[in-house]
C-alpha cells in the first residue's frame, strides 16, 4: 500500500470511498480492495492511494479539489482492447431478420447487402467527417459507461484509400475527445471481391502496410487467421511486414476453426490473441506460459449465437492473462463494458473479481500499456466512480449504468452525480 511522505500538495483527492479497486496483485482474481479509501491526483497521475486515515495524515488538502465517494466504489477506467469503432451505418435489418428466423436471402432479394460486405460498402462511400461523427457518438457513449482507453481497428475498407481513411478517423478521435484511442491496422480482415486472395495479400504487404507505417497511423497490426480467411503462414507474413514499420502484432484467431493462429501468437510473442473459441488446451497452456494476453468477447458470442463459446474458465484456471473487450462492431453493437462483465460472469464462469480485472488491467496488457488499468502511484489517473456500495453489484445489476463520475488524466470528464 502506497503512502505519501509528509504533507504533499496535490490537485485532487477522492475521499471516503467504500472500496477502491487497485487491480494490483498476482493472478486475475486479485483486485487489491482498499476499504474507506482515498486516492490523490497530481498533474494527471495518481500521487497516492491508501486508507482515509493514511491520506488525512499525508495530504495537504488546502488547495486540492475534493470528490466525496462515500458509499461508492472507485475503479480504474475500463480499457477496451478490441473494437471496430469506425464504421458507417448498421446491419440492423440483417440482425432483425435473423432474430425472426428469416432467411437473409430475402434481404438480398430486396437489394440489401448482408454480412461484412454491407459494412464495407457503406464505409467506403462515407466521408471522413461522416465516419468521425458516427464514431464519436459511439465513443462518447462508451466514455459514459466508464471507458477511458479504446483500441480501434480498421478493416471495413479493404482498399488502401479506405483503410487509411478509417485510421485517420481514429487519430482524430484520439486528438479531439477525452478518450485515448489506439489504432490497429486490420487490412487483413477479409478479402475484397474485386481481386484474388493472392493479389490482395500482396497489396496488404507491399502497399497498405508501408503507407500506414510511413504515416504512423497505427500502433498495432492484426490479421484474421481462420478457415476462409488467412492461414497462419499468411498471417505471419502480414504481421512480420507490420513489425518492420513498428506495428506490434495482434491476431484474430481460432474464432471458427483451429488452424494454428494461437500457436503463431506464442511463436511471435504477440501483444494479444483474440477470440479463441477453438483453441486446444495444450495451446492455452503455451499462452499461459508465454504471457500472451487472450482477449475474450462474450458479447460477440452472445450476439451471433456462436455455436462454440470460448472456454474462459479453463483459460483462467491455467493461468492465462485475460482481457475482456466489447468487440463493438456492426455484428456486436454494444458500447457497455458493464454488459460484457454481466455476460462474462453469468454465462462464462468468471468471478466478479476476474471480470473486473480483465476489463481494466487485462485490457491494458492487451494494448501493451503499463501506465493504466490499475490504481497505483505514478499511473495515469484514469478513474471511475461507481454509485454502488460494493463492487459485486456490477455483475448483479443488469442493464444499468453504475458509473457516476469518470476522470481522464485526473480531470472530471463525466459527471452523472446530479441525476443519480
Amino acid at each position: 500500500m502506497n503512502q505519501l511522505q509528509g504533507k504533499t500538495k496535490v490537485d485532487l483527492v477522492i475521499r471516503h470511498a467504500a472500496e477502491a479497486l487497485t487491480c494490483k496483485g498476482e493472478g486475475m482474481a486479485e483486485l487489491g480492495v482498499i476499504k474507506d479509501a482515498w486516492i490523490a491526483v497530481k498533474d494527471g497521475r495518481i500521487a497516492g492511494v491508501g486508507t482515509e486515515r493514511e491520506g488525512s495524515d499525508s495530504i495537504d488538502l488546502d488547495n486540492a479539489s475534493q470528490l466525496d465517494a462515500s458509499g461508492k466504489v472507485v475503479a480504474p477506467g475500463f480499457v477496451d482492447s478490441h473494437t471496430h469503432l469506425v464504421f458507417n451505418g448498421t446491419r440492423v435489418e440483417e440482425y432483425a431478420a435473423k432474430l425472426a428466423g428469416d432467411d437473409k436471402k430475402k434481404l438480398e432479394e430486396l437489394g440489401i447487402t448482408t454480412g461484412p460486405n454491407r459494412t464495407i460498402e457503406l464505409t467506403r462511400h462515407a466521408s471522413e467527417e461522416e465516419l468521425f461523427q458516427q464514431s464519436k457518438k459511439r465513443m462518447m457513449n462508451m466514455l459514459n459507461y466508464g471507458m477511458t482507453t479504446i483500441e480501434s481497428k480498421s478493416g471495413y475498407g479493404l482498399t488502401t484509400e479506405s483503410e487509411i481513411k478509417i485510421l485517420e478517423v481514429g487519430r482524430r478521435l484520439d486528438r479531439e475527445t477525452p478518450v485515448d484511442v489506439y489504432n490497429t491496422f486490420l487490412g487483413a480482415h477479409g478479402f475484397p471481391e474485386s481481386v484474388t486472395k493472392e493479389e490482395y495479400l500482396r497489396i496488404i504487404i507491399e502497399e497498405m502496410i508501408p503507407e500506414v507505417g510511413e504515416r504512423k497511423l497505427a500502433e498495432f497490426c492484426d490479421a484474421w487467421c481462420d478457415d476462409g480467411y488467412f492461414t497462419a503462414e499468411e498471417s505471419e507474413q502480414i504481421l512480420e511486414a507490420g513489425l518492420k514499420y513498428g506495428m506490434k502484432p495482434k491476431l484474430h484467431a481460432d474464432a471458427y476453426s483451429y488452424i494454428g493462429g494461437s500457436d503463431l501468437a506464442v511463436k511471435m510473442n504477440m501483444v494479444s490473441v483474440d477470440h479463441l473459441n477453438y483453441t486446444p488446451v495444450e495451446v492455452m497452456e503455451k499462452l499461459a506460459e508465454s504471457k500472451v494476453t487472450g482477449v475474450l468477447m462474450p458479447a460477440l458470442d452472445f450476439a451471433v449465437g456462436h455455436k462454440k463459446p470460448f472456454d474462459a474458465r479453463k483459460m483462467l484456471d491455467l493461468g492465462m492473462n485475460i482481457a475482456l473487450a466489447t468487440d463493438l462492431c456492426p455484428a456486436c453493437y454494444t458500447e457497455s463494458m458493464q454488459f460484457v462483465i454481466n455476460l462474462a460472469c453469468k454465462l462464462y464462469k468468471f468471478t466478479v473479481e476476474e471480470a473486473i480485472k480483465a476489463a481494466t488491467y487485462g485490457g491494458a496488457c492487451a494494448l501493451d500499456l503499463d501506465d493504466r488499468g490499475v490504481i497505483a502511484e505514478g499511473k495515469v489517473a484514469d478513474l471511475q466512480i461507481w454509485s454502488i456500495p460494493s463492487y459485486v453489484h456490477i455483475a448483479y445489476e443488469l442493464g444499468t449504468n453504475i458509473v457516476e463520475t469518470v476522470l481522464k488524466d485526473g480531470e472530471v470528464v463525466v459527471d452523472h452525480a446530479e441525476i443519480q
